[in-house]
């Protein structure tokens, strides 16, 4: 593909053995901006409240501030274990000898070491649990000329909450879907939107049990409250297990681009359900955070869930002949990539990254839809799929968000990214699979298992069953695939000399008992189909400029020309006629795909009569197709020095969200690609659709 522009492509990082790196990780912080989401939802509760009938009250615990009267232990500067000095990437907290207001906090903080006595006033409304309106305004203070938010947290206590922010740990360490953040490390992006379950921060018990915890808080409030007030006020809220969290709006180009959408414009607010819930009139207000009160669970861990993670994780960080390599499986909506993201942020406390092969077509963690990868994660993932949209080293564009139509070609595919993984890396890798464990499905879960030398199989079930027979090492051993058959046969012989399956594997279960498990969410945002086209649109967004400013629709973004000689155009979900196959690509999705072979054209436009298995490096929008100069016209966000190596377009069943054709600003008169007369009585011009209920004549009279 010619393209004009060259940049210089980064090189991999080299593999790095197993090892504790907490404290070592790197991200450019995010630019942020002022998030007005108070004023919208208190109208949306107001709406909410008209339409109840029975006013709706709220139980909760009424614990009285229990009295602390431990003397503390006396501890010097030179027995303090980390330095205070590295803390969210500043050179250093230092007092000012000169200044008359430091002055005062020093002799503040020394009269209470000389006290010894920690009093009520110093630990009222402190207790652990849930951080609701009266312990956030004793607890949080609110800098509006910083535009930030400072919060203590003691031991235990929880923030559960519907928004997005930027997280600091200033003091002490919190937890966040099993990610553990330190002072010292820099700031994450936190991502709770309406579409999946709430995120909740944990403040951890401090792992520097020496320090003196209110002469080391003492600067770090300083730097951070300008209010001398509101220094001491949470000064005395500071024990020995506090940690110290600042809170921060968050606008990146993914946040612009899709509250672009009126339909999208709530995604970050809570939902109907929880509104009453919804806890406004805090320190927190205007930063982009809702807290929710007690009422609201976030993630529900049943006894399996910690049992099995606790497992895996143990398994991993200990002496196993090899790497672990965990296949994570269970029926729709049962909480596979909740668990998923849970391993790996807890894996990545000890290692410098984790693994991932991708198996779900249908919901995807990293990609758009219909894709199969294998990625090296090396940051947490600390929101749904959307918010962590990357490029993954090796991937396959299957084209379909379900593989029931081609199973040979799906394996095939999984077989030659597992070949591109190193055998010598030392690594754990995930695998997820699909949602499909009936019939075919659970053919496929079973090649999976003799394919890849699998060491855990993680089951998700509900309802004290796990909705298919348990694969464990002795079904396995009679169980029948679609490519592989009982007793140890491959479908891989290359596997069997450097790769030796295992002879037995650990099979873990988990029940899931979570509210609305196996079912679909019936909110706005919650449906699959909903998930997939948030996905596309947080790849889509890649398309905007870094920099705040305006959100630019895709028709004014101008596009790569590509000669119809220079690529392969092909369609893979279903079979269309050469002389239409222009027109089924035109406005559509396409990925871009390297071939091994060299294109060859006849002067025209070079088709494709089969799907190939090749790898994909992006993802683009066919936005025109100029016939008289030979030219397609494409959207991208992939860098023009590895367009260079693209030269077969894609077409598959991921088709563009309705709002990038209906809904974005700039159209005038008459919409492109967009009609309404349109009849769907013509033979053929309604979607295909598959029963698969249906019996086979095999099954007719059985």
């Amino acid at each position: 593909m010619k393209v004009k522009k060259t940049t210089q492509v980064k090189g991999h990082a080299k593999s790095q053995k197993w090892k504790d790196v907490r404290g070592k990780r790197c991200r450019p912080p995010i630019s942020s901006s002022e998030l007005n989401t108070p004023l919208v939802m208190t109208s949306m509760i107001k709406e909410h409240q008209a339409t109840v009938k029975k006013k709706t009250t709220i139980k909760r615990l009424q614990n009285k501030a229990k009295f602390v009267s431990a003397t503390k232990k006396n501890t010097s500067q030179s027995e303090l274990k980390k330095s205070h000095s590295q803390a969210n990437g500043s050179s250093g907290f230092t007092m000012d000898n000169e200044s008359n207001d430091s002055q005062e906090w020093k002799e503040f903080s020394q009269s209470i070491q000389r006290n010894g006595v920690e009093t009520s006033a110093d630990t009222e409304d402190v207790l652990p649990g849930r951080m609701d309106g009266n312990n956030l305004h004793h607890c949080a203070e609110r800098v509006h000329q910083g535009n930030h938010a400072v919060v203590v947290m003691q031991k235990n206590q929880t923030l559960c909450f519907r928004g997005k922010c930027l997280l600091t740990c200033l003091y002490g360490r919190v937890e966040v879907l099993g990610f553990t953040i330190e002072e010292g490390q820099q700031s994450y992006p936190l991502f709770s939107p309406a579409s999946h379950c709430p995120l909740v921060i944990t403040a951890l018990e401090s792992s520097a049990n020496t320090r003196d915890d209110k002469a080391a808080a003492s600067p770090i409030l300083q730097k951070y409250l300008l209010s001398s007030a509101s220094h001491k006020k949470l000064l005395k809220k500071v024990t020995s297990h506090s940690s110290i969290i600042l809170l921060e709006p968050m606008e990146t180009p993914l946040t612009r681009f899709l509250s672009s959408f009126s339909e999208l414009s709530e995604l970050f607010s809570p939902m109907m359900s929880e509104l009453m819930s919804a806890v406004l009139d805090t320190p927190l207000n205007g930063l982009g955070v809702i807290p929710l009160s007690s009422s609201i669970e976030g993630l529900n861990m049943s006894k399996s869930y910690r049992d099995a993670l606790s497992t895996v994780v143990g398994a991993c960080r200990g002496d196993m002949d090899g790497c672990a390599v965990i296949l994570v499986c269970g029926t729709k909506n049962v909480g596979k990539s909740t668990f998923i993201r849970h391993l790996i942020n807890t894996l990545l406390n000890h290692t410098a990254y984790v693994d991932y092969l991708e198996a779900d077509l249908g919901q995807t963690e990293f990609t758009p839809a219909g894709c199969l990868s294998l990625s090296v994660v090396r940051e947490p993932l600390l929101g749904p799929p959307f918010s962590h949209q990357r490029t993954p080293d090796h991937m396959i564009y299957y084209g379909q968000t379900t593989s029931e139509s081609d199973l040979d070609r799906y394996l095939e595919s999984l077989k030659s990214l597992w070949r591109r993984r190193s055998p010598s890396r030392e690594t754990p890798i995930i695998i997820n699979t699909m949602g499909w464990v009936k019939g075919f499905g659970f053919q496929l879960l079973v090649d999976m298992i003799r394919i890849f030398p699998v060491s855990h199989v993680v089951q998700l079930g509900h309802s004290g069953v796990t909705q298919c027979p348990a694969l464990t090492p002795d079904f396995l051993r009679t169980a029948h695939g679609c490519q592989t058959h009982p007793p140890a046969q491959t479908a891989m012989d290359e596997f069997t000399e450097n790769h030796s399956p295992p002879r037995s594997y650990t099979h873990l279960i988990i029940q899931s008992e979570f509210q609305g498990v196996a079912r679909q969410g019936a909110a706005k945002h919650q449906r699959s189909n909903e998930h997939r086209e948030l996905s596309l649109l947080a790849y889509l967004s890649q398309l905007q400029s870094p920099e705040p400013g305006p959100v630019r629709p895709l028709h004014s973004l101008t596009p790569y020309q590509v000669p119809h000689t220079a690529v392969a155009l092909g369609v893979i979900h279903c079979e269309v006629v050469p002389n239409h196959m222009l027109y089924a690509a035109n406005a559509t999705l396409v990925g871009l795909c390297c071939l091994g072979e060299k294109i060859v054209s006849r002067g025209g436009p070079v088709l494709l009569s089969q799907a190939p298995i090749c790898p994909c490096v992006g993802f683009g929008v066919l936005r025109g197709v100029d016939m008289a100069r030979g030219l397609y016209f494409l959207l991208t966000p992939v860098d023009p020095s590895i367009l260079r190596k693209v030269n077969c377009l894609l077409l598959g069943a991921i088709t563009l969200p309705s709002c990038i054709l209906t809904a974005q600003a700039g159209c005038e008169g008459e919409m492109p690609y967009v009609t309404t007369d349109y009849s769907f009585d013509v033979t053929g011009a309604g979607k295909l659709r598959v029963f698969k209920g249906l019996m086979r004549p095999s099954q007719i009279g059985m």
